[in-house]
């Protein structure tokens, strides 16, 4: 039988086609092992239907990142659901169920959730608190420092940065609250506004916004977390991610990083455009509003790696964090503390070779 010239290159296209397609099917694709035992992801991995975000109401990067929209921008095509909560704790509730993606915590709330291998990594240090936390007390209640405490009733958040920083003042004036009388109660910050105007406490260890209502209705400043942080007694706010949602969209945790990292210098250049979006959830005035971003350090992607530091070579925030696991240790908040390794192993510190 004769094939004409066409025949022979079209049978010799089917033949090609056929050996192309045995090859493929028939190799796997190379897969490599990530430190922790799990295949990496690559970055080409297709993006989430749903970001779900849990932050709180704090004068920080991340509060102003939402109120500027950047991240809905930067995805337009993701559904962007921001979830609020009152506390650190809260948040580590909401990773343990899995109902969000990305949290806001503290430090004290943070060590407590690593000490408990809850199912989140630390990728972005938003700031460190200053004279954003204080404790703030009746100018009619007789407290002039923190000796006069004694048979007083105080309010804080507990497993909090201020409920940490309230313990570690104590502490260094040699205070006991049960021995030395003092009650402390555990709510969260609506429930100390609504408190301290019904008198039902006598002060408060508190962040803001709710420091400054408290100031506006009476109250005045005895300590600050500023003050503390020259005594070792340190604290900041830093986000975190789940565990599996890091794994899955290593870019979205990026993209996000960069989204924060525009609402620092956003600050940063316009620091009363700032203060006047804020002012509205914050409650405050934008006056009111400028002077609460002035009193934490704000951090931007540049500074992270100083913290974050190496996995061989812990950086800053894996110290605090351990200091603070100890601490909380030492409270009965957890059952012990870890070693530094763990703490640093928690940090995604490759976001910032």
């Amino acid at each position: 039988m004769v094939f004409k010239k066409s025949e022979i290159n079209a049978i010799l296209i089917i033949l090609l086609l056929l050996i192309f397609s045995v090859i493929t099917g028939c190799s796997s694709p190379k897969t490599s092992t990530a430190k922790n035992g799990e295949p990496p992801v690559s970055s080409s991995s297709s993006a989430p239907k749903e970001i779900r975000l849990g932050y709180q109401v704090s004068p920080n990067g991340e509060f102003l990142a939402k109120a500027l929209g950047l991240l809905e921008k930067k995805y337009p095509n993701i559904k962007i659901n921001w979830i609020k909560f009152d506390s650190g704790r809260d948040v580590n509730n909401a990773m343990a169920s899995g109902s969000i993606d990305f949290g806001l915590v503290g430090t004290p709330p943070g060590s407590i959730g690593i000490a408990n291998k809850l199912p989140y990594k630390v990728y972005y240090l938003h700031d460190m608190i200053g004279e954003s936390e204080a404790l703030v007390v009746k100018k009619d209640s007789g407290i002039q420092s923190l000796k006069d405490l004694k048979g007083k009733k105080i309010a804080t958040t507990f497993s909090s940065t201020s409920h940490f920083s309230l313990l570690g003042a104590l502490k260094a004036e040699k205070i006991n609250p049960e021995k030395d009388g003092i009650t402390l109660l555990d709510m969260q910050p609506p429930d100390i506004y609504a408190a301290w105007k019904r008198d039902d406490i006598d002060g408060a260890y508190i962040w803001q916004p709710t420091q400054t209502k408290l100031i506006n209705e009476g109250g005045r400043v005895i300590v600050t977390s500023k003050d503390l942080s020259k005594k070792g007694i340190v604290t900041g706010e830093f986000g975190i991610v789940n565990k599996e949602f890091a794994r899955k969209y290593p870019e979205i945790v990026k993209g996000y990083i960069s989204v924060l990292d525009k609402a620092v210098h956003y600050y940063r250049n316009k620091p009363k455009e700032a203060a006047q979006l804020l002012s509205k959830e914050l409650g405050l005035s934008p006056e009111e509003s400028l002077k609460t971003m002035k009193q934490i350090i704000w951090l931007d992607a540049s500074q992270q790696k100083d913290f974050f530091g190496e996995p061989e070579k812990p950086g800053k925030l894996a110290k605090i964090l351990k200091d603070t696991g100890d601490f909380m240790a030492q409270q009965k908040n957890i059952s012990s503390s870890p070693d530094l390794a763990t703490y640093q192993k928690a940090l995604l510190s490759d976001l910032y070779k």
